[in-house]
Formats: C-alpha cells, sequence, structure tokens
C-alpha cells in the first residue's frame, strides 16, 4: 500500500522554474504534478507575475484552484477568474521610491503591473521587457504609469548589473516599498512587507496546509522567504547563488526538468 507523499503541498515559481526559457511547461514536468495530484498532493503556482499573465498558465496546467501572483501581493482564484485578495503599492510611495533610486544610480527604466485580473502591464519609453512573450502597453510618459493602482515596479538600469541595482535600491527606498530581484533584468518595488511567503501562508490557511506540509522550488532571490516558510526549498541548478545557499537541495536545472527529478523521486518513496 502506498504512503503519502512527504509533502502535501508543492509550491513553484514559473520563470526558470517550472517553466522552461521559451515559456513553455515540459511534457515531464506536467506529468511528475499530475501525478502528484493523484497521489494527493496539491500544487500551488507562486509567481512574480501578475493574474492575467499567470491565466494562460494555469489553463495549461488544468488548474482551476488558487495560485500566488505579483510576488505575493495576490491570490487569485483560477477558477471564478477574481482575486480573494490583493493588496496595492502606493503611487506616491512608489513615485517618491523611484526618485530616490535615480538620484543615486541615474536614469532607471521602469514598468508597472496594474492590480486587478485585467490589469495591465505599462512600459515607459526605454524599458525592454525581460520576457518578450509577456504582453506589455508602452506609455508615452512615466506620470502615464500611475494611471490606475498597481501592484509593483519593474525596475531596469542600462548598465548597472540586477545585483548592484537591488542592493543600491534597498539602501534607499527605506519603508517606501520592498525591493526583490525576480530575474534577469527584474529589480522591483512591492508593497512593503508583502512577499512570496506571505502570500503562500495565505494560500495554504486556504487549502487548511502548514508550513510543514510544503516543499518549494525557485531559482531567484524573491523566493528567499518561501524557502523560509516552507519545510524543504528546492533550488534549480540556474538558481542565482544567494537562493541556493539557503536551499535545502539543489536539483537539476528548469531545462532538465528539475521539478519533474524531485517529485519523481517522491513518488518512489512513497510508491506511486
Amino acid at each position: 500500500m502506498a504512503a503519502p507523499l512527504a509533502y502535501a503541498l508543492i509550491a513553484t515559481d514559473l520563470d526558470g522554474t517550472l517553466l522552461r526559457g521559451d515559456d513553455t511547461l515540459s511534457d515531464r514536468s506536467l506529468a511528475a504534478l499530475r501525478r502528484a495530484a493523484a497521489a494527493g498532493a496539491r500544487h500551488l503556482v507562486v509567481t512574480g507575475r501578475p493574474a492575467p499573465r499567470v491565466r494562460p498558465l494555469l489553463d495549461d496546467l488544468g488548474s482551476r484552484g488558487l495560485a500566488v501572483c505579483g510576488q505575493g501581493a495576490q491570490l487569485y482564484d483560477a477558477g471564478a477568474d477574481r482575486l480573494l485578495w490583493s493588496v496595492t503599492l502606493d503611487r506616491e510611495l512608489a513615485e517618491t521610491a523611484l526618485g530616490k533610486i535615480e538620484a543615486e544610480v541615474g536614469q532607471v527604466y521602469a514598468a508597472v503591473d496594474q492590480d486587478g485580473v485585467d490589469g495591465l502591464t505599462l512600459i515607459e519609453p526605454g524599458y525592454l521587457m525581460p520576457h518578450p512573450t509577456l504582453p506589455a502597453v508602452r506609455v508615452e510618459r512615466r506620470d502615464d504609469l500611475w494611471a490606475e493602482p498597481i501592484s509593483k515596479v519593474l525596475l531596469r538600469h542600462p548598465a548597472l548589473a540586477d545585483d548592484e541595482l537591488a542592493c543600491t535600491a534597498r539602501s534607499v527606498v527605506g519603508s517606501l516599498a520592498s525591493v526583490t530581484m525576480s530575474g534577469p533584468g527584474t529589480v522591483e518595488l512591492q508593497p512593503l512587507g508583502i512577499t512570496k511567503a506571505t502570500g503562500l501562508a495565505l494560500a495554504a490557511r486556504h487549502l487548511g496546509l502548514t508550513p510543514a506540509d510544503t516543499i518549494a522550488f525557485g531559482d531567484m532571490p524573491n523566493d528567499i522567504p518561501m524557502f523560509d516558510w516552507a519545510a524543504h526549498g528546492v533550488a534549480m541548478a540556474n538558481a542565482h547563488p544567494e537562493l541556493k545557499a539557503v536551499a535545502d537541495e539543489v536539483t537539476t536545472s528548469n531545462e532538465d526538468d528539475g521539478i519533474a527529478v524531485v517529485l519523481e523521486r517522491l513518488l518512489l518513496d512513497a510508491g506511486f
């Protein structure tokens, strides 16, 4: 008789983790997640992408449940296509934070994710989308970014490395916002105190699950709070060194089905 899986909740980042570089999901990874679901586990996407940019991927996964979006600022119910919970970033504070950052490093280029299930991603002149497959609307000037409530601001610098930009931003932003790095070319300002861990904890409570039930997969520093919260954190081989330093284990890369490798092992251990 098969034993229960070691973890009842599988929390996965998307970009650089579950998804391959071309934004697709491999057959092997999808099969492993389906086998885990058949064994009683729940899969929860925990991503920096806002809800509107996650909806098509949830359809591919066949997921009609919850997803943590916007770095934890949104709890999205895919079945009902609505936000159960959301936190916005004060636009005046965001603009002030940008000014403080630019006073230190010179001009940066900014984008915002608007709040809501139909919110747009707006980009100012000069900003290059790190994921060219994701839709975005270019505005004429920065002031246009603040037209509607936002969940976060995305920053790029023409010369500074992401780590340097994130470090400087943290040093000057103070209590205006939280600063995180979620991928190549993606330094972000988000509501103060909001992380993937806060969103994951809220989703887990909805599901009746706890940190002890949870295994988390990720690749970037924005996944560190999620690893701190979960019982077991798995970094991809392609992960940022800061995440690998706090991971409980390192699997193969997102291109080599690193999530499937771990899930197949857990399924085998449980007799599935």
